[in-house]
């Protein structure tokens, strides 16, 4: 989504009563690196000219490649430095309320990572760290080593989840909820195909996640597959009878997750943030959750389309 619509959505959620903001350094999303920062700039801009930076809880992510070196890049002290001063630029802020890793980084110590992280909320640059896309083992680990040196920790996570991924489910769930760190789960409608606007027959709508560029195929591999369709076309007549929307359907059953803390949704138009309102208003009821965890019970396996 670019400049406009953004700015429109921004203040159509906010008019609704949502004040949280997560964005990070790389999007927007099915690029190649030539928009990367985009989303911040807008995002920056409509916190300034609407006045609107203390009435918003604003998250970003580092780790993605952002210039052509190899410290441009990943999760150590030089990166994550530059990094946040260049989103703090873009957003037009000398503090982020939360800014997370967003995968995990294997070439780096743990230890720098946490000790630089400490460093921006220490200099008051950054109120809590957080971290996206990470294993139970690796959150558990980086945990420990907070406590052990006696610096800043993880306070989130934000794993993908929904009825059609729940491998959270299995480890990551259980770990948050004694550790008490939030957990904010993306991709609650699973690229849109949640929202039943998707069809084999006819291949993914031209402007979603499924045709957007470099994120195309990720997508693809993570959910265009017969038996998610058949689980979506089992789930019709379930939103049918709760006289719902598939999309109201997908986001309340997450919602309904106690280890839940907050669902993010990339709404694509005016109808999907109005399912996701709609959502938080008005719960699903324990039968029809009862009815969907076993309809895709089979999706708490490992997906191997990561």
């Amino acid at each position: 989504m670019r400049g406009g619509g953004l700015v429109r959505h921004l203040d159509t959620a906010f008019d609704a009563g949502i004040t949280f903001v997560d964005t990070a350094d790389m999007y927007p999303n099915g690029h190649d690196g030539e928009l990367a920062g985009l989303t911040e700039e807008i995002i920056g801009r409509w916190m300034t000219a609407r006045s609107r930076r203390e009435d918003v809880i604003l998250a970003s992510k580092f780790w993605a490649p952002m210039g052509p070196n190899p410290w441009n890049r990943g999760a150590s002290r030089k990166h994550i430095v530059g990094a946040l001063d260049a989103s703090l630029r873009r957003l037009q802020t000398d503090y982020l309320d939360l800014y997370q890793i967003h995968f995990f980084d294997s070439d780096t110590a743990i230890d720098e990572t946490l000790r630089a992280l400490d460093d921006m909320v220490r200099a008051g640059k950054v109120r809590y760290i957080g971290c996206s896309n990470f294993a139970a083992w690796q959150l558990a680990k980086a945990v420990g080593r907070s406590e052990m040196l006696g610096i800043s920790r993880y306070e989130s996570v934000q794993p993908r989840y929904s009825l059609l991924h729940r491998d959270i489910e299995r480890e990551l769930l259980q770990l948050c909820r004694h550790d008490d760190i939030a957990v904010m789960v993306y991709n609650p409608l699973a690229g849109g195909l949640r929202t039943g606007k998707h069809r084999p027959e006819s291949g993914p709508t031209e402007g979603t996640r499924f045709t957007l560029g470099s994120a195309a195929q990720r997508y693809q591999e993570r959910y265009w597959a017969d038996d998610k369709f058949a689980a979506v076309d089992a789930m019709r007549p379930l939103a049918d009878a709760a006289g719902i929307s598939l999309a109201q359907m997908a986001v309340g059953w997450v919602l309904a997750n106690p280890d839940v803390t907050v669902p993010i949704v990339g709404a694509s138009s005016p109808a999907q943030l109005a399912d996701t309102v709609a959502a938080a208003e008005t719960p699903i009821d324990a039968e029809l959750k009862a009815q969907l965890d076993e309809l895709t019970r089979g999706y708490r396996a490992v997906d191997a389309a990561r």
